[in-house]
C-alpha cells in the first residue's frame, strides 16, 4: 500500500524533474531511449511538427528494456516513428548507448558523421528525465542550447501509462538521487535541490522506494 504521504512526496518529486521548457525550432531532435514509446511518439510530434530536419534515436537495451524491445530501443523507437508517419531518410539510430552519458556523446557524433550542423537540440526523455536529461546535456555538449522536453502529462496520467505504481515512483527517487550524486563525478551539471523536495525525496527512501537507488 502507498501511503498518501508518499503520493504527495511523489508529486513534489515529479514537479521537479519537470523543466517547463517549450518546444521550439532546433537543429536536431534526440530522443533517448528507454522503457517508454511515448519518447518516440513525442519526437515523432515534435518532428511532424516541423521542430527539427532530423531525429537521432540513442539507446541499447537494459534489464528493463531487454524483453520489451529485443532489437533494442533506439531501433524500437525507429520503427514506432516510422509508423506514425515520420521518413526512414528523417531517422538516424545510435544503438550502443546504455546511460544517459552515452546518450549524449553517441548521439553527437553520430550528427556529426551525418555532417549535421547542431547549434540547438530538442532532448526528449521520459517526462520525470527531463532535468537529468538537460543537466547531462548541458555538462557533455555545452556548445549547444538544449530544450528538453517530453508527452506533456500529469503525474497521475504517466503513473496509469505505466502500471506499476512502485516502479514509477522508484524511477522518481533513483533519479533524484542522481541529481545530488552526478554532479561531482562530473556527468552532469549541478541544479539546486529546494529543501522541499530533498524532505520528500528523503521521507520516499525511508518509506522503502529503493530499488532504482545507486550505492
Amino acid at each position: 500500500m502507498i501511503t498518501a504521504q508518499s503520493w504527495a512526496d511523489a508529486r513534489q518529486v515529479w514537479d521537479h524533474h519537470l523543466m517547463r521548457h517549450t518546444a521550439r525550432p532546433c537543429s536536431a531532435v534526440v530522443g533517448l531511449g528507454s522503457h517508454d514509446l511515448g519518447v518516440a511518439d513525442a519526437c515523432a510530434e515534435f518532428y511532424l511538427r516541423g521542430l527539427a530536419p532530423v531525429i537521432v534515436f540513442t539507446g541499447s537495451t537494459s534489464p528493463t528494456t531487454r524483453a520489451r524491445m529485443p532489437r533494442g530501443e533506439a531501433v524500437h523507437y525507429r520503427e514506432r516513428a516510422l509508423e506514425l508517419g515520420v521518413p526512414k531518410s528523417a531517422v538516424l539510430v545510435e544503438p550502443k548507448a546504455r546511460n544517459t552519458g552515452e546518450n549524449i556523446r553517441f548521439s553527437r557524433a553520430v550528427l556529426a558523421e551525418a555532417g549535421a550542423d547542431v547549434d540547438s537540440v530538442l532532448l526528449v526523455s521520459k517526462p520525470y528525465e527531463e532535468r537529468r536529461a538537460y543537466a547531462t546535456a548541458r555538462k557533455l555538449w555545452p556548445d549547444v542550447d538544449v530544450v528538453s522536453a517530453s508527452s506533456p502529462m500529469t503525474f497521475e496520467e504517466y503513473v496509469d501509462s505505466i502500471g506499476d505504481d512502485r516502479l514509477v515512483i522508484d524511477m522518481l527517487v533513483g533519479t533524484l538521487q542522481r541529481l545530488l550524486v552526478y554532479p561531482a563525478h562530473g556527468f552532469m551539471i549541478e541544479q539546486p535541490i529546494p529543501n522541499n523536495v530533498a524532505a520528500a525525496y528523503e521521507r520516499l527512501v525511508e518509506a522503502g522506494f529503493t530499488s532504482r537507488l545507486i550505492s
